[in-house]
């Protein structure tokens, strides 16, 4: 049997009114008796009555819904920002459609007109690696639907965008590194075109010549779908560990590249920190947990959920064109653990190369 939700005119034949007494009833209009409403009240409970959606969009010409494409639900980083917009998207009366591009071109232009096509009034979107032709978000921004970037973001549209400050994380994880006593740290971040990996690789670049070494291509690493295809990253690491100066510690800059990571270092029975020192990315639950307890960067996820939605709900609300968009950076934060202990080794030489 097909479900069909209770509607005004089941009310009103439940009652023996007109659809318009129920309708002005549930209004709370002045036209109608305390006495009637409550009648009304009573049997709209009774019978589950709740107000069609569409009926409601229609009228307020807004469908207080929110769009939000992100990679993977999966991923800690992004079920943690889609809890921050949900309560805050909940609190304002707003729902979230989530969707999800599994790092694909063609998905996100699927979901994206799948959103757009269910009148969402605004959208937020963390760019999959595959995309480099924004024609899609384009044409629905130049119709004036709010859009706000996080996380993977793009400087070809006009909008508020968030961020964490992946510059600085990088950094702060390649100079422990150092401090730590590392000669030669190898980098695997996610594809380089992405705005997170420049970032990324330009800090951890950086603490490497504010030390004195030269960054070389045989230590830095990309991998294309940012850990999500598991052989992406354990070839790289057979890579590393098939040179003949191998790396003495790892930074890794997403999730599911650490993970991928730790995997793969404990099939080929790669100690850590005993072998290889590690520090990487992630906003998984138990670093501590894990053993040897992890060193990570941690990303304010939640938070940046919870700016994302505050701004596409000041776009979405505004009774005038916004024109003036900010981009905002939050600090990330390095948590030093055991895992990033670099080991001295007999007869090692130093070297920046």
């Amino acid at each position: 049997m097909k479900f069909e939700a209770a509607t005004i005119k089941d009310i009103a034949k439940a009652l023996g009114v007109s659809t318009s007494t129920v309708s002005r009833a549930l209004r709370d209009s002045h036209e109608i008796s305390p006495e009637t409403k409550q009648l009304v009240i009573e049997c709209a409970e009774r019978l589950n009555y709740k107000p069609n959606p569409i009926a409601l969009s229609l009228k307020e010409k807004r469908s207080r819904s929110i769009g939000l494409v992100v990679t993977e639900i999966a991923n800690n980083f992004f079920s943690q920002i889609i809890n921050g917009i949900e309560s805050i998207a909940y609190d304002k009366g707003y729902n979230v459609i989530i969707t999800q591009t599994f790092e694909s071109y063609d998905r996100e232009v699927m979901d994206v007109q799948f959103l757009a096509s269910r009148g969402v009034d605004g959208l937020i979107i963390s760019l999959s690696t595959e995309t480099h032709d924004l024609s899609h978000l384009k044409a629905l921004h130049d119709r004036g639907l709010p859009i706000v970037f996080f996380d993977r973001i793009t400087d070809e549209i006009n909008t508020h965008k968030v961020i964490v400050d992946n510059y600085k994380g990088s950094f702060e994880a390649t100079e422990h590194l150092l401090q730590m006593g590392a000669k030669r740290i190898a980098v695997i971040s996610s594809s380089e075109f992405l705005s997170i990996t420049k970032d990324r690789v330009a800090g951890y670049k950086e603490a490497l010549k504010m030390h004195g070494m030269e960054p070389t291509d045989e230590l830095i690493h990309y991998s294309y779908y940012s850990g999500m295809v598991f052989s992406e990253v354990e070839e790289i690491i057979n890579k590393l560990f098939t040179l003949k100066h191998k790396p003495d510690a790892i930074l890794t800059t997403s999730d599911k590249i650490t993970t991928g990571v730790l995997k793969t270092l404990k099939r080929r029975g790669i100690r850590i920190p005993d072998d290889v020192a590690l520090a990487g990315f992630s906003n998984t639950d138990i670093p501590e947990l894990l053993d040897p307890p992890l060193t990570i960067v941690q990303q304010p996820s939640r938070e940046m959920g919870e700016a994302a939605v505050s701004l596409l709900l000041q776009m979405i609300e505004s009774k005038r064109p916004i024109r003036d968009f900010e981009k905002r950076m939050l600090s990330p934060e390095l948590q030093i653990r055991s895992s990033s202990v670099v080991k001295k080794k007999a007869g090692k030489k130093p070297s920046g190369k």
